[in-house]
């Protein structure tokens, strides 16, 4: 969104990959407050690849918390409803554009936006299991999918990435490493299995 992806096209590529809501739509849902106030935590924790864009600090300022105060990515009215849809599905709000300085252009197709966004997400699974925060790959897939809503026809992260194979995800993210930096580097357990081509499940 940053780079100038518009709102819409990020939350559909995702909710045509299977997710029931789009990550943006989310976070407006969630409340962007919760989320900024989260991200220290993270960083703190985890280090500089959960920290957000600068720019998101502008969206702050600007009161914005999402449904809760009617204020967010997406315009809002009184009779919307939650995830609404059809004559009351939401537009995004193009002030944001203009808090981020950007010039909102669709430049990628929706497969490179899930791409982005999923390869992530499964990297970031894979060192859960590596520290010991889940036990065994099928909690993890049981915790996406009930508790994130990873599409379930998928089996979750770990049964995708086994679908995929190792060897393809890690030259995946290698490829978005030196695109758009470090925060794609595969992490070492992911890296090791590739080089062996190993599964999660047998």
């Amino acid at each position: 969104m940053v780079e100038g992806e518009t709102i819409e096209n990020i939350d559909k590529a995702l909710v045509q990959f299977g997710f029931p809501v789009g990550p943006i739509q989310l976070l407006d849902e969630v409340g962007i407050d919760i989320g900024t106030k989260i991200t220290p935590i993270l960083v703190n924790e985890f280090g500089e690849r959960f920290a957000s864009p600068p720019a998101v600090d502008a969206i702050i300022a600007d009161d914005r918390k999402g449904r809760k105060n009617g204020r967010g990515f997406y315009l809002y009215n009184q009779h919307a409803l939650p995830f609404s849809l059809g004559k009351n599905k939401k537009r995004a709000d193009p002030m944001i554009y203009r808090l981020l300085q950007v010039k909102p252009k669709n430049q990628l197709s929706a497969s490179e936006i899930t791409e982005r966004c999923l390869l992530l997400m499964l990297n970031e699974a894979v060192r859960c299991l590596d520290e010991n925060i889940i036990q065994q790959p099928r909690d993890g897939d049981i915790g996406a999918v009930f508790g994130i809503g990873f599409p379930p026809f998928f089996g979750g992260p770990f049964r995708y990435i086994d679908s995929m194979g190792t060897t393809k995800i890690v030259d995946k993210l290698n490829q978005l490493t030196e695109k758009y930096g470090e925060k794609f580097q595969p992490c070492e357990r992911l890296a090791a299995m590739a080089k062996l081509n190993e599964r999660f499940y047998s």
